[in-house]
């Protein structure tokens, strides 16, 4: 039975927004630039976590064969868009680089829960999570173009480097959240260090 707490409970559970500040919901963390002073991207206990689960192994071997799936595949669309050869290569290089996204989301997404105790849209990886999503999208949309036989072989390997661009943006947004969260790392070791000193 639905009720209005499990109905506000279900929403809140969803609501990661970084504009809650903005709006008067703030949360404790990850509100962003608080009185000049960053939020960091993970807590204490939440770097634990991220350094003891065997997902983030699982997602830094996945990230780096997906962009080299990729790049390969982007080579084979580019050829095909240019020749008009090697269209059933082309297909089947698209196929595997969204086979390798699908496999990435799942996985991602565990380790978002054991992270930060949510599927999706943790507060530290928000944005990142939406374009994921847009990402996502575009490649299932060029699966569905593809078996349902919609538009000729250009049309759908134009689709497919719309979904390409997409993937460099978000590949990109998550490269400088890992960058940032290196420097956080360093900071925080310093620090540690100058604590016991």
């Amino acid at each position: 039975m639905l009720t209005a707490d499990r109905f506000t409970g279900f929403f809140k559970a969803l609501d990661a927004c970084p504009w809650n500040a903005a709006t008067g919901r703030a949360s404790k963390r990850h509100v962003g630039v608080r009185r000049g002073v960053a939020t960091p991207l993970y807590t204490p206990e939440e770097r634990r976590r991220r350094d003891a689960t065997p997902w983030t192994l699982v997602q830094g071997v996945l990230a780096p064969v997906q962009f080299l799936v990729f790049l390969v595949s982007l080579g084979l669309v580019l050829n095909y868009l240019a020749t008009g050869d090697g269209y059933v290569a082309a297909t089947i290089s698209i196929i595997a680089k969204t086979a390798i996204l699908y496999l990435i989301m799942v996985t991602g997404s565990i380790w978002e829960k054991v992270v930060f105790g949510r599927w999706l849209f943790a507060p530290a990886f928000f944005w990142e999570d939406v374009f994921s999503m847009l990402v996502l999208a575009l490649h299932t949309a060029y699966l569905l173009v593809l078996v349902l036989g919609i538009g000729d072989g250009r049309g759908q390997m134009m689709l497919a480097l719309a979904a390409y661009a997409a993937y460099i943006v978000n590949a990109a947004q998550f490269l400088l959240k890992l960058r940032a969260a290196r420097r956080e790392e360093t900071g925080w070791r310093g620090g540690n260090a100058g604590q016991m000193t």
